[in-house]
């Protein structure tokens, strides 16, 4: 059984599952960097028909790339086990299970807000976020918490 977050609850797990997100991301883009470090040695290789190449600092790229995978997987392990939904790393696109009038919708939460604002039903993602209004008050008929 999923958790179910209040708003209240999403606010106060966001500073930690931001530090994660923010960790797997950098960890991304360094993968990225690595990946393309790599791919432009191969070409050269290829273009070249055979270069001289350092295997020490091939083996410290693969290495270290290992690494920062396992350093995501960790990330995004944290950020589930918190009851929160990892919805698009890329884009530090985050989800928090709640429930509206006993209906499940996301709490929606995107990298470079300041607070979660967004909801949507689980059926229409990010392309059908709603503004947070009064829907998600404590004391209001809409939310539900487990």
């Amino acid at each position: 059984m999923p958790r179910y977050f209040t708003l209240q609850e999403a606010e106060g797990v966001l500073p930690l599952v931001k530090e994660y997100l923010e960790s797997a991301i950098d960890a991304k883009a360094r993968i990225g960097t690595i990946d393309g470090e790599l791919q432009a040695l191969s070409s050269r290789i290829s273009l070249l028909g055979g270069i001289e190449i350092n295997p020490d600092r091939i083996a410290r790229q693969k290495l270290e790339r290992a690494v920062l995978i396992r350093a995501i997987e960790d990330a995004v392990d944290r950020i589930q086990s918190s009851g929160c939904l990892v919805k698009d790393l890329d884009r530090g696109l985050l989800d928090f299970p709640a429930l509206l009038n006993g209906v499940e919708v996301f709490l929606c939460w995107k990298l470079g807000e300041t607070k979660i604002e967004w909801w949507h039903t689980t059926d229409e993602g990010f392309a059908g976020r709603k503004r947070i209004l009064n829907e998600f008050d404590i004391g209001g008929a809409g939310l539900r918490p487990n």
